[in-house]
């Protein structure tokens, strides 16, 4: 029977790493080789829906930046996400106890969900159009994109996407899969929850819908984990050049996803 980690605050900032071999290569003389690549366990490159994901750097995995399993040691009962908006992680709680914590990148000061919603829909390689707040608060991050990008490498929303509802209401919120690496553990977004498209993956299919989604408060956080309270930094916003997204040579070097139960 395979052994759990008991998830205390201490053995979080003991976690050893692996990593995974490289592929085969031609042979060639010994002074060519480059270097293998390394990735830590469970974050190698990623082959889905007709993208090849690359895999994480080990640098943006540091500490307790990556993903864990074993004891839940929080207040929320089984089959609950726990979302710990101060300590960047997430927790998916099963009924047996056990739980997968995973590092996420939250919103900026004052932009992010609190309270409880429940995940009603889950999609692969979502597009993304940005809310009319958004537009409005930030034109100069999200006006050039106000018509929206399709699923694809090129979409906010990465690999994965959950949506957080209240009631029979969306409330606009995502758990969502990002490229940009430097997000997770820190604030950054506009407000959704966003994890390594490796996780996100990972995560997805280990839940079903409906699902309870339960965003910790400043005090249950410091409550439940003041080690980690107010972990990482918060960021500006990134302003991308839509061209970047919607130009010919960004539209030519994507596809539609490809999925095999299509």
């Amino acid at each position: 029977m395979r052994s759990l980690t008991i998830l205390t605050r201490r053995s979080f900032g003991a976690m050893m790493l692996a990593s995974t071999a490289a592929a085969c290569t031609p042979r060639v003389a010994e002074e060519e080789l480059p270097p293998p690549v390394e990735f830590l366990d469970g974050y190698g490159p990623i082959e889905d829906a007709g993208y090849r994901l690359p895999g994480i750097p080990s640098k943006y995995l540091q500490g307790v930046n990556r993903r864990v399993s074993g004891i839940y040691n929080g207040e929320q009962r089984g089959n609950t996400i726990d979302v710990d908006p101060y300590a960047k992680f997430l927790y998916h709680v099963r009924d047996d106890g056990t739980t997968t914590r995973y590092p996420v990148g939250v919103g900026r000061a004052g932009k992010s969900i609190r309270g409880n919603a429940t995940i009603r829909m889950k999609r692969k390689w979502p597009g993304w159009t940005p809310t009319a707040n958004m537009l409005r608060t930030e034109p100069e991050v999200y006006g050039d994109l106000a018509a929206g990008i399709p699923g694809g490498l090129r979409s906010p929303l990465g690999a994965r996407a959950l949506y957080l509802y209240r009631g029979s209401r969306d409330t606009y919120y995502r758990i969502h899969g990002t490229n940009d690496l430097e997000s997770i553990g820190n604030s950054g977004s506009a407000g959704c929850i966003r994890m390594f498209n490796q996780d996100v993956i990972h995560l997805f299919d280990q839940i079903d819908t409906p699902m309870k989604v339960h965003i910790r408060g400043q005090e249950e956080s410091l409550r439940v984990d003041p080690e980690n309270f107010e972990r990482g930094i918060e960021l500006p916003p990134k302003i991308i050049d839509a061209e970047e997204l919607l130009g010919p040579e960004a539209v030519a070097m994507d596809h539609p996803p490809v999925f095999d139960d299509a």
